[in-house]
């Protein structure tokens, strides 16, 4: 670790670009140290599976496809290269990474996360600034899913937070949920502030078959909302959906046509109080505030989102909304999430139908 930099719980000592005065913190640091030495309050985890961003696969993928498809080798080879040279998985196009599952290795004596060596954890902080070295060159992995054989060693920070896989589900499902669980979280905050002030919110989600999607709409009905709506682009993910009772009504729409969208949300009943964006392509940012009422809220829980269209859309349709950032941590995100899965034997099926296209590359 760099001996100039104070130890810092947030992890700024593991800095090593950039250094000195313009120090950062790690995620936005370019480069990290992932040295396995832990520090008195940091936890270092054996890694089994790193589990990508879906902003950030669908980056690779695309950048990695031509005429006969998707070349999985490259695509395993560019997260290679980042992890070599950043210290941590970090695409430096969406600027966002992960998370991952693994083994406790080591506690240093003054860490204060409750894990215990043995422990089979999810980290629930990103691998954007998470200290990572890999080891066997992604051997198990084609390049062809977010979910990603490794085998190596990650650092978790004094001030960082892990959670231990629970024994009832599969732990892949687990890591699934655990990827996205900030989305449910946030979104039942949100209605519930609605509910305390006297009025039963509609919901709308974009992407509302997908991990975050589904999960969004199960906590709203969780929380008492009232019409919620699910907006997909294919037929085949309406047919997921249908039969679900995760949604009133399930339009086809693709989310980055702004008419398009709206005419779909008006078909379902008109604009809604709250809008959920887990699309995880760039332009849903402007169509999203289109299907808001005014007065609502439109929650961006995407990193594909251009947080500037999105202020600069609001502005200029003359949109009364708040716009939230999706925070992927609210106090006891993964537990909420885990439960909401639980609970809901259509919910869980979503997420394992999921589960098993990755493993035969259909994702």
């Amino acid at each position: 670790m760099p001996a100039t930099t104070p130890h810092s719980p947030f992890g700024v000592h593991r800095v090593l670009e950039p250094s000195g005065e313009q120090v950062t913190l790690p995620q936005t640091a370019r480069r990290l140290d992932p040295s396995p030495e832990i520090g008195l309050d940091e936890v270092r985890i054996d890694v089994e599976v790193l589990n990508l961003d879906a902003a950030s696969y669908r980056q690779l993928r695309e950048k990695h496809t031509g005429p006969d498809g998707v070349d999985g080798a490259a695509v395993r080879q560019e997260v290679l290269d980042i992890v070599a040279e950043r210290g941590k998985m970090q695409n430096p196009v969406t600027g966002s990474g992960g998370m991952l599952i693994g083994t406790v290795a080591e506690v240093g004596p003054e860490s204060t996360l409750g894990l215990q060596v043995g422990d089979r954890v999810a980290t629930l902080v990103s691998l954007s600034l998470t200290p990572l070295a890999i080891t066997d060159g992604l051997a198990s992995w084609d390049g062809m899913s977010e979910r990603v054989p490794a085998q190596g060693h990650a650092i978790l920070f004094g001030r960082s937070i892990a959670a231990v896989l629970p024994e009832d589900l599969d732990p892949e499902l687990s890591l699934m949920v655990m990827d996205v669980c900030g989305a449910p979280a946030l979104v039942r905050r949100v209605v519930e502030g609605y509910l305390a002030r006297g009025h039963v919110p509609s919901v709308a989600v974009l992407g509302g078959a997908g991990k975050s999607g589904s999960l969004s709409l199960a906590a709203a009905r969780d929380a008492g909302a009232g019409r919620r709506v699910a907006v997909v682009p294919f037929e085949r993910e309406a047919e997921l959906l249908r039969g679900t009772g995760l949604a009133d009504e399930i339009v086809l729409a693709d989310a980055r046509s702004p008419l398009g969208l709206q005419a779909a949300v008006e078909s379902a009943g008109g604009a809604v109080d709250v809008t959920v964006v887990c699309v995880d392509v760039p332009g849903c940012e402007q169509p999203a505030l289109l299907v808001t009422a005014q007065g609502g809220t439109v929650i961006y829980f995407s990193m594909a989102t251009n947080f500037a269209a999105a202020a600069l859309g609001a502005e200029g349709l003359a949109a009364d909304v708040t716009m939230l950032v999706g925070n992927g941590y609210t106090p006891g995100h993964a537990d909420y999430a885990l439960e909401l899965v639980r609970g809901d034997d259509t919910l869980r099926a979503l997420f394992e139908s999921r589960l098993a296209d990755e493993d035969t590359g259909q994702a």
